[in-house]
């Protein structure tokens, strides 16, 4: 009873300690230096002046340059800073400094003392006007910045998060594609496959005349501009330099994967196999039979043979690979259509029929094996567990230096990749997925699990009878995804079930 009255004691204490003023340690000393993560809320539609006081005890930002003007693109008289001090977000702001901002450079470090400055937003871009070269002691320069990868999606949905910093826009091309000879002078729609973002380049920019790539990283500064109502955020390139050419050419990927039945619904008398099936779509007009293709699945489950890593990739057979030759059949530019068993089933035995579909190519895999490879076999494509995987080839000979023209990965488990040497595992080509090449760092990664290439759609729970369905849009002109594919899994009843119901809806082609 003493020591509960003791300790009972001892919180009463601390509560009346603590309760004086909020968030505050008794004894504490409040930090000189505030991060730009909460220097930027104190703006709340009327301009601040700031103090020590709303500034937390604190007088000074200890922050990293991101802005050159050397390329004449930045806006003018602004010195674009960001830290990451608080919970490491990066977060940025635009300091006005005048004619005096062109001193400042990216990889500077500059302690800046805001108190006295005024926290402004006109026309969209918050800033701290007020200051001038004597608020300012740098403390070092040629300073790394590390790299923010963001998507576009990201800066349209929270642009005050972004404003002011310094990002990359990965695998960025224009929508429309420019013309030959087009340059980035101007104002262009930069799409990465999650949205569109304006990058704005001066007529003055040194860069102005530089021709517009087809595919690139960009590097730039996020600055806002508020037309009262909304808040539109661009991106602005501080040199040359930040373009990274990824690409001058336009590969369009003649057929792409939009969906698959990979565990049809079965009940405990019934059996799934031979109900598997894989939907397509075609994003130009093809006739089979003058230029053939293959669909190859894989199966990495552990008891699938043969075991350890593939070291003839996608041409490994036995219960690891499994290929449909597609020799005879037309479609047209934006049909469906679809490889997979003889049932032609929606989801599976007792369900809807769908053999109206436009079936290029389908047999018993349960009595015939792969045509080159693959053993007879009851799933070409996992439940669940390890990795599984569909890839497309613009040819019917397949071998372990095969690349597709379309892939998709479905979990991430089990042996499918070994670094070597010699490397080996299931050779992927450049989707909204996966790259051949590092977008970053330039490094080949010819192989899924290789680098970056990290990417997989989910399972869904097994047994049920899930199409999983991929949305996204494909462009033709561009030669590349403007929306990146989104699994949905759409369940499908056990009995009846339309084709409408995998085809209203997913990937469109344009």
């Amino acid at each position: 009873m003493k020591q509960i009255l003791k300790y009972s004691f001892f919180a009463l204490s601390l509560a009346s300690l603590w309760g004086c003023k909020k968030d505050a340690y008794p004894g504490g000393v409040p930090s000189l230096y505030i991060s730009v993560f909460d220097v930027r809320p104190l703006y709340k539609g009327i301009d601040v002046i700031l103090t020590p006081e709303n500034l937390g005890g604190a007088d000074s930002i200890a922050v990293m340059v991101v802005s050159d003007h050397s390329g004449s693109n930045m806006p003018a008289g602004l010195v674009a800073v960001q830290d990451a001090r608080r919970l490491s977000k990066v977060r940025g702001i635009s300091i006005d400094l005048g004619s005096a901002a062109t001193k400042y450079t990216t990889g500077d470090s500059l302690v800046v003392k805001i108190s006295g400055g005024t926290l402004t937003k006109p026309n969209g871009i918050l800033k701290i006007t007020g200051l001038t070269e004597s608020n300012i002691r740098k403390v070092s320069s040629g300073n790394a910045i590390a790299i923010n990868r963001i998507t576009t999606a990201q800066v349209l949905a929270t642009p005050d998060n972004y404003e002011s910093s310094l990002i990359v826009v990965v695998k960025g091309g224009f929508d429309p594609l420019p013309a030959p000879g087009e340059t980035l002078s101007g104002d262009k729609q930069l799409n990465d496959g999650f949205g569109s973002i304006t990058l704005h380049t001066e007529a003055t920019a040194s860069f102005a005349s530089m021709q517009a790539p087809v595919l690139a990283n960009f590097y730039g500064i996020v600055f806002n501009a508020n037309d009262g109502k909304t808040t539109k955020p661009t991106l602005r390139l501080r040199t040359g330099s930040d373009v990274q050419v990824l690409s001058s050419v336009i590969n369009i990927a003649p057929v792409v994967i939009t969906g698959f039945l990979a565990d049809p619904y079965n009940e405990s008398s019934k059996s799934e196999a031979n109900y598997e099936y894989i939907q397509l779509k075609a994003t130009k007009d093809i006739d089979f039979s003058k230029t053939p293709f293959a669909v190859v699945t894989t199966n990495n489950a552990g008891a699938s043979t043969p075991v350890g890593n593939p070291t003839t990739g996608w041409a490994t057979g036995g219960l690891r690979t499994f290929k449909f030759n597609l020799f005879s059949g037309t479609v047209k530019k934006g049909d469906f259509f679809y490889v997979g068993g003889t049932g032609k089933k929606i989801n599976g035995e007792t369900s809807g029929d769908i053999s109206a579909a436009k079936w290029i190519r389908t047999f018993d895999y349960t009595k015939i094996p792969g045509d080159g490879f693959g053993a007879v076999t009851t799933n070409i494509l996992a439940n669940s567990g390890n990795a599984s995987g569909i890839a497309v080839f613009a040819d019917s000979a397949v071998n372990a230096n095969s690349e597709p023209v379309d892939v998709m990965f479905i979990g991430t488990g089990g042996t499918i990749y070994a670094a070597g040497p010699p490397e080996m595992g299931y050779r992927i080509t450049n989707t909204d997925f996966y790259d051949i090449k590092n977008p970053l760092t330039l490094k080949s990664q010819a192989f899924n699990r290789a680098g970056s290439n990290t990417l997989a759609l989910t399972y869904p729970t097994a047994n049920i009878g899930y199409f999983e369905l991929l949305g996204g849009v494909y462009d033709t002109k561009l030669g590349r995804w403007t929306t990146a594919r989104s699994q949905t899994n759409v369940l499908i009843p056990a009995k009846g079930g339309t084709i409408d119901m995998i085809e209203t809806s997913g990937t469109q082609v344009k």
